[in-house]
């Protein structure tokens, strides 16, 4: 019937009844009360308290998770799992019930201050990494693994494939992709994926041609560009994705990001002033926080700093966050006083004339930007909370920063998201494990550039 309303189990179709919409948070409430049992008034509770939430207007990261601006209807009358407000709003319901039936061994005497402590056990980044994935299963996007001779990007092919993001296609020889699939255990999946090479490929001319008129006032003859198209997976890989034989490209476990950069640079505008900008995410103790630039700029002055804030911005929103920039240093405000943090005083400035959208200040140290006690010194400051953006005055220091909080800290670390270019290329880091490739890939796939 045109007119049915349906909800069904199924991902794939609108008004999805999924288990983790109850159970978890109709448990935590009971839990949280000592509950003598699960009655049915506490379930009634957590229906209803579904059924309000759905008619309430839809948060911007669950919209950004299913590519649309969901609102009550007869596609949706029942709350998404990737929905931030669950775990505040059913469990307080539940407890509630569960409180007015004696069901309630010690009841919550203050359920303001419980609510708010639902709230503060949100793990954003956990609901980032949720709603990146939930888009790249919706694109479905065909995305190209350029180191096929590596086996964490064979095993992160795989996972990308078979857990619905969409198609994996290979570079690499089939004979190579196949036995290394085979020694990781994966030799079932050889025939699922798609492998291509200059040797398999009716392409390859049409590659070197492109390639040809990009490169031929820059010192290449057709030698060093067969050479290239040929034989670096890298460019191959690149070509690829600039014919349109692929959405996305994911490489750099097996090179050097810059080397792997300079590369890519034979077929994509990715240098300083081309708008290319690098933005890694730092994910730690419930925190996200994007650094940039981390890939591009080796020394960046003032509207080359400008340039990296606006692109932050844009990456923070398209991972469903309201973006608020630092300009970080070792001054703050002025002190100590320093011909090299001139620019990063100066960079706020050539912002606030673009008449920018978003939230930044600066230059500020670090504490001072993402510390609320040592942000309340300045009251004067243009953010409105802690930063999420921090950009930093170079390239090393940004590497610096990243990698300390990483192997010191043990932060999930996402990118450098490659930013700026016109098709989703993103650059893993040589120490990238399966599943960081995979998060890369599901990253490509979401088109967030």
């Amino acid at each position: 019937r045109p007119d049915a309303i349906v909800a069904t189990g199924r991902s794939d179709y609108p008004n999805q009844v999924n288990n983790v919409l109850g159970f978890p948070y109709l448990f935590r409430g009971a839990l949280d009360i000592h509950a003598r049992a699960i009655n049915d008034e506490m379930k009634i509770a957590c229906a209803r308290a579904l059924a309000d939430l759905a008619r309430e207007e839809v948060p911007d990261e669950v919209a950004l998770a299913y590519g649309t601006q969901l609102s009550f209807g007869r596609d949706y009358i029942i709350p998404t799992p990737f929905d931030p407000r669950l775990i505040y709003r059913i469990p307080p319901a539940v407890a509630r019930a569960g409180m007015d039936t004696g069901a309630a061994r010690r009841p919550i005497v203050d359920m303001d201050g419980y609510e708010l402590s639902l709230k503060t056990r949100m793990d954003p980044t956990a609901s980032i990494l949720r709603g990146i994935n939930a888009r790249a299963r919706s694109a479905q996007a065909r995305i190209i693994f350029a180191e096929g001779d590596d086996e964490r990007v064979l095993r992160a092919a795989v996972l990308y494939q078979r857990q619905g993001f969409g198609k994996s296609i290979v570079v690499g020889r089939e004979s190579d992709v196949r036995q290394r699939l085979e020694a990781a255990g994966l030799g079932d999946a050889a025939g699922e994926l798609e492998v291509v090479n200059a040797a398999n490929t009716e392409h390859l001319e049409d590659y070197k041609n492109y390639l040809y008129q990009r490169l031929q006032r820059k010192g290449f003859d057709t030698t060093d560009v067969h050479r290239l198209a040929a034989r670096d997976r890298h460019v191959f890989g690149s070509l690829m994705l600039a014919h349109g034989h692929g959405d996305g490209l994911v490489t750099g476990v097996t090179r050097k990001s810059a080397h792997v950069l300079e590369l890519i640079s034979h077929v994509y505008d990715v240098g300083p002033h081309d708008g290319a900008v690098g933005v890694t995410a730092i994910l730690s103790k419930g925190k996200i926080i994007l650094i940039a630039d981390t890939l591009v700029h080796e020394w960046p002055n003032e509207n080359d700093l400008a340039d990296i804030a606006e692109r932050g911005a844009s990456v923070a929103r398209a991972l469903g966050l309201e973006p608020r920039v630092a300009f970080v240093s070792f001054s703050t405000f002025g002190y100590p006083i320093s011909e090299r943090a001139e620019k990063m005083r100066i960079a706020p400035d050539v912002l606030q004339k673009r008449g920018v959208d978003f939230e930044f200040e600066g230059e500020m140290a670090v504490d001072v930007a993402l510390n609320v006690n040592e942000m309340k010194k300045y009251p004067f400051s243009r953010l409105s909370g802690p930063a999420n953006v921090l950009v930093v005055p170079a390239r090393h220091s940004a590497s610096i920063s990243v990698k300390l909080m990483q192997e010191m800290g043990g932060a999930t670390v996402i990118g450098p998201i490659l930013t700026g270019i016109d098709k989703p290329i993103q650059i893993c880091s040589t120490v990238s494990s399966v599943n960081d490739i995979l998060n890369m890939a599901a990253i490509a796939a979401c088109n967030i550039r």
